[in-house]
Parts: structure tokens; C-alpha cells; sequence
């Protein structure tokens, strides 16, 4: 069945280029209203231009609907004017793209606090931002898709980037209590670890390699997770027309009691056995990892 968004109304963070245009272009060519929002500055944040309202005029071209936004995610009381202005314009929130982002990638050792509390700033706390404006609305009206733009960064970690790689780790986290707490209301909360050759990744990816990951191969993944059919709380890796899922497991564990057995040096003799994968989970909510200790204890 094709996907359609038609009624619907969406915010894409860092429209402005790269994934977010293609983003923002396939929204409004399947039927959504979209808010494209971008400040327009270069990768490292900083400057500003009218990138969004050139994407606006490609969706007005192509018949769609959409209004810019210059907005920085990084203020909050300018992201509250940003969901203002399109609850004015349209009367609701379906969708939520959190893509914004810029690079200011260095060694930890190098790297100063300024920095790294920049690109938190921009990618989790942005993210944050815009996600806690719009989730009261999403609640009311019983329907929303929100998706973090995360990274293999973050989840698997990446030399230089520990600024960057905490913040995207940190939407996961994020996501994984919105995916509960969202639910009950239809609001729906999943993450994309995106590979894709754009201006944030040019000196990362070699260029003859990076005809294979053009930004809008990502976004079929944004465009599911976006859908009324989408899961909830699932990572989703996309680039080069390739498509997978991401779990969080924790092994099974062993039990060395609480007597005088739970020593370091038990744990070290039992740490093949506690990092063995065979009878992994993929937990759903921290409950279910204090129910599995309970379930450890109860077998000795």
C-alpha cells in the first residue's frame, strides 16, 4: 500500500540540505504540509542563510505545501515560536523529523568543552527542544511520529567524534522512554542511523565512494518511520539502499549469588559466561532487566 501523508503536517529540523531536503521534498510529495527549518549556517553552525526558503520554493514548484523556518532548534523559546506558527498555520503536528546537526569533530584529548557542548547543543538539546514543544500536541490529538536522527557514532562509537557520539547515543536513550510513554496515545518515537554522503561528511568519505550514499537514499527509512504503520522505539540504519535494525541486548548473566561466591575474581573466571550472546534479549523497558535478575536468583 503506498504511503501517504495527505492532512498531515510535518517539521523537518535542518531542511535546508543534504538528508533533511530530501527529507522535506519526499514529505511534500506524498501529501504532508511541511515546515522546513533550517538556520542555514555552515558545518561547524556557524553563519546563516535562506536555504530553507529555497526548498520551499521546490515544493511550491512541485505543487506542495510548505512554509520556512529560520529558527536555531538551540533556542527554545524560538522553537516554541516555530511550532507556534504552524499549529497558526495548519492546526496541528503530525510529525516530527529532528535532523538538525553540524561537526566539530576532534580527539577528546584535543577537543574543548566549548565544542563538545556546541554539538550537544545543537543535536541533543535541539532534538530535546523541539520534541518536548511538540509532544503535548501530539498526545492531545492522539496521533504523531517522531524520529531522531542518531549515528553508528554514537551507538557503535567513532574516532574523534566523542561530542557527537554522546549526543546521538543520547536521543536513543531518549527515544527509548518516548516509545513507552508516547504509546497509550498513538505517538510513535524510532531513530536513524543515517550513512550518507552530504557536506557534513565529505572529509569522512572518500568521494568516489560517496556517489553510493546520495542523502536521499536515506530517506525511504524516514519517509516508513514516519508512516502510520511505523514501529516504535527501533533504530533503523539506511544508506545506499540498504536497510537494517539495530538492537540493544543484554546477555543472560550468570548468578554468582550473594554470599560470600560474588567476588571480581568470580566475575573474572565468569566472564566468557556473562558475555556470552547465545540466550541474549532485547529488553523493552528497564523493568524487564530487574524481572531477569529476579529470574537468575530464583534458579539457584
Amino acid at each position: 500500500m503506498t504511503i501517504r501523508f495527505d492532512n498531515k503536517v510535518a517539521i523537518v529540523t535542518g531542511a535546508g540540505g543534504g538528508i533533511g531536503k530530501q527529507h522535506a521534498l519526499e514529505l511534500a510529495k506524498r501529501g504532508a504540509k511541511v515546515v522546513v527549518n533550517d538556520l542555514g549556517g555552515s558545518v561547524d553552525g556557524s553563519g546563516a542563510s535562506d536555504a530553507a526558503e529555497e526548498v520551499v520554493e521546490l515544493i511550491k514548484a512541485e505543487g506542495g505545501e510548505a512554509i520556512s523556518n529560520g529558527a536555531s532548534v538551540t533556542d527554545l523559546d524560538a522553537v516554541k515560536g516555530m511550532v507556534d506558527q504552524t499549529m497558526s498555520e495548519w492546526g496541528r503536528v503530525d510529525i516530527l523529523v529532528n535532523n538538525a546537526g553540524i561537526l566539530r569533530d576532534k580527539s577528546f584529548h584535543k577537543v574543548t568543552l566549548e565544542d563538545f557542548n556546541l554539538v550537544m547543543d545543537v543535536h541533543f538539546q535541539g532534538s530535546l527542544n523541539c520534541t518536548h514543544t511538540v509532544f503535548p500536541i501530539m498526545r492531545e490529538q492522539e496521533y504523531g511520529r517522531i524520529i531522531f536522527t542518531s549515528s553508528s557514532s554514537g551507538v557503535f562509537g567513532n574516532f574523534g567524534q566523542t561530542n557527537y557520539g554522546s549526543a546521538k547515543m543520547a536521543m536513543v536513550g531518549l527515544m527509548n522512554t518516548l516509545k513507552i510513554e508516547g504509546q497509550s496515545k498513538n505517538v510513535f518515537t524510532n531513530s536513524i542511523t543515517p550513512v550518507a554522503y552530504t557536506r557534513m561528511t565529505e572529509g569522512l568519505i572518500p568521494e568516489d565512494f560517496g556517489k553510493n550514499l546520495q542523502p536521499e537514499y536515506v530517506t525511504p527509512a524516514v519517509i516508513y518511520l514516519a508512516s502510520e504503520s511505523a514501529p516504535n522505539g527501533a533504530i533503523m540504519a539506511a544508506g545506499a539502499g540498504v536497510f537494517s535494525r539495530i538492537f540493544i541486548h543484554e546477555t543472560m548473566g550468570v548468578s554468582l549469588g550473594m554470599g560470600e561466591d560474588m567476588t571480581p575474581e568470580n566475575i573474572q573466571a565468569n566472564w566468557d559466561k556473562i558475555s556470552d550472546m547465545e540466550d541474549a534479549r532485547a529488553l523493552q523497558n528497564g523493568g524487564e532487566q530487574t524481572l531477569k535478575f529476579f529470574e537468575l536468583i530464583n534458579q539457584k
